[in-house]
């Protein structure tokens, strides 16, 4: 009877091992498509056999096996921290860039070759009010134009600064949702087998790549330390460390929990291309356009002082006028002048057109950096296309090799249908076949209790 016993109670236990075997297999189905779940597999361990010890062996549940590979997650962590970078860049600059079009019709190209074709107009008939009214018109369309870059980029630099507050967060939130997680694991000692919990922290995970850089060291729980940069500790167990954002000296300077200066650790992500494009890239361009506009002012200014207007005066009013210190480009305007008022003639021959053939020259002159108007202009939008084209280039690449690395993580930790429906029928008739014996021995049971009632 001893021995019947103790196989009726291995098998027995081997049917509630069987039944957590099902479960697993049921919340591996249920979960398929849920965001960065990994594929659990029951494992199954001997129990200890002694006889003599009073030690029935049979076997019992192991720890789940989970299929997550950490070394293929950190590959789409970094591709998504690439995509994040490049896609946050392509999208900003993008809105620039119209504003550079060598193609445009009412563009600062289009504006500048208006401007010094009115002046070559003017010079067929330098004392013409109608000719000198579209000077004064086509020098007020180069003003607006200049305005207008210069309200683009300030407009992009204004939502720049906006998307980073609404990053940064982002960041602080899903710092205290790890560190939530963290704490979880770490007050319940089976958290370590939750397929939920480990999906929900990878998720969180994933989606904070996408906004900065950061590395990672698990901890003993089996949660993790997330480190900005790979260096300022953003989540130390259940522990998050907010940072935050200062954008007031028109530069985006990002802070730790205790005040430091972090904004150099952050180069990846959309944080990362934010702080690069408010800090470095967009007041590039504005440096550039602002020089375009000082130097086109300065040159015309000065090249009609040198003039007579059509009464037979110097000039005591330029044309165009700025604010260097607000910015040429964004501060550029027309000074009140009347028709009569245009420098077109040469200071020894009133009421020709010399100074009009010579304001039209200025078009082919290299005035700055030994560039002209225009081909300052053409470079900067070449460089601006660039930069857009380059970060294009990026988000496809880093899109594509994103795809590749998910189906690696896919093929390698994945629900795969098929294979659960092949583990279901292997447990199915292990559960048959434990069945059939637990039934074969209660027949013996019973058999062996009508003998010694028998005997009796």
């Amino acid at each position: 009877m001893g021995t019947i016993n103790t196989a009726l109670y291995n098998a027995s236990n081997a049917l509630g091992v069987l039944g957590q075997a099902f479960n697993v297999v049921e919340n591996n189905i249920s979960n398929a498509n849920t965001a960065e779940y990994a594929d659990q597999t029951a494992s199954f361990e001997p129990m200890p056999f002694d006889p003599g010890g009073q030690l029935p062996g049979g076997v019992e549940a192991g720890p789940l096996i989970s299929s997550r590979n950490e070394y293929l997650e950190q590959a789409v962590r970094s591709q998504q921290t690439a995509l994040g970078f490049a896609s946050q860049r392509a999208g900003d600059l993008g809105q620039v860039q119209s504003n550079f079009s060598l193609t445009s019709t009412n563009g600062i190209d289009a504006a500048l070759n208006n401007f010094f074709n009115s002046f070559s107009q003017l010079s067929v008939n330098p004392n013409d009010t109608e000719s000198r009214q579209a000077v004064l018109n086509a020098a007020d369309s180069v003003a607006q134009s200049f305005q207008s870059a210069a309200g683009a980029i300030q407009q992009v630099s204004t939502n720049v600064v906006s998307q980073t507050n609404g990053v940064v967060s982002q960041i602080n939130e899903l710092a205290s949702k790890i560190a939530d997680l963290n704490r979880a694991y770490g007050a319940n000692p089976g958290a370590a087998d939750d397929p939920s919990l480990d999906a929900q922290l990878h998720a969180d995970l994933l989606q904070l790549a996408g906004l900065a850089n950061y590395s990672l060291i698990k901890n003993d729980q089996g949660g993790y330390n997330v480190f900005l940069g790979g260096q300022t500790a953003l989540v130390i167990g259940g522990t998050a460390n907010a940072i935050s954002a200062d954008n007031s000296s028109n530069q985006t300077v990002i802070f730790d929990a205790n005040g430091g200066d972090i904004t150099a650790q952050i180069t990846g992500g959309q944080l990362g291309a934010l702080i690069g494009e408010q800090n470095t890239t967009l007041p590039g361009y504005l440096d550039s356009l602002n020089t375009l506009a000082q130097g086109f002012a300065d040159a015309v200014n000065g090249q009609l002082a040198q003039g007579l207007d059509q009464n037979g005066n110097t000039p005591a009013t330029p044309l165009f006028s700025y604010d260097a210190a607000g910015g040429a480009a964004a501060t550029l305007s027309v000074n009140a002048l009347t028709p009569d008022q245009i420098a077109a003639a040469s200071a020894g021959a009133p009421g020709g057109n010399g100074n009009a053939v010579a304001m039209a020259q200025l078009a082919d002159t290299p005035e700055i950096s030994g560039a002209t108007f225009t081909q300052f202009f053409g470079n900067l939008g070449a460089t601006i296309g660039a930069d857009v084209a380059g970060a294009q280039s990026d988000q496809q690449q880093a899109q594509a090799q994103l795809t590749q690395a998910q189906s690696e993580v896919s093929n390698a930790s994945g629900v795969d249908l098929n294979a659960e429906a092949a583990r279901l029928l292997q447990y199915q008739q292990s559960y048959d076949a434990v069945g059939k014996l637990v039934s074969v021995l209660d027949g013996l049971t019973q058999t062996l209790m009508n003998m010694v009632e028998g005997t009796a």
